[in-house]
């Protein structure tokens, strides 16, 4: 999807860029109009790329330090886990965040808890605190 979209912003930008040259008013409003537009898509594309890169880093440092939640859970046949099976094991992650809040490990968790229970908003929020907390102290103390 990532390559289709840098596809897509090449096509729009070069097209902008034709309506620019054209001389007309209208086309150079329009061409300005898909540059910004270009810069969002880019923008944003870049950022969850990147979101990609910090949270890969960080299950590579959880799997050496054997920190990984043990994926037992039933899941269905597209591989996703059974939600009520995930629901059940959630408050185990939630109480391990509320008694150490500045601890990375205990969010990342959590939020392949929240990914595990369907809530994929939540997940993104604690993996993007995990990701800020090790940031800030990224020495592997426990």
């Amino acid at each position: 999807m990532a390559v289709l979209l840098v596809l897509y912003l090449v096509l729009v930008v070069r097209y902008g860029v034709i309506l620019l040259v054209s001389g007309s008013g209208v086309g150079a409003a329009m061409a300005i109009a898909l540059f910004v537009l270009s810069a969002i898509a880019a923008w944003a594309l870049l950022r969850e790329l990147w979101f990609g890169v910090q949270t890969q880093r960080l299950v590579r440092l959880l799997e050496a330090e054997g920190g990984l939640p043990v994926d037992d859970l039933p899941h269905r046949a597209s591989g996703r886990p059974l939600r009520d099976a995930a629901d059940e094991e959630f408050p185990q992650y939630k109480a391990e965040v509320e008694s150490a809040p500045e601890s990375w490990r205990a969010w990342f968790r959590l939020g392949l808890a929240y990914d595990a229970s369907g809530d994929r908003r939540r997940a993104r929020h604690a993996m993007r605190e995990a990701i800020k907390l090790h940031r800030a102290h990224p020495a592997p103390s426990r």
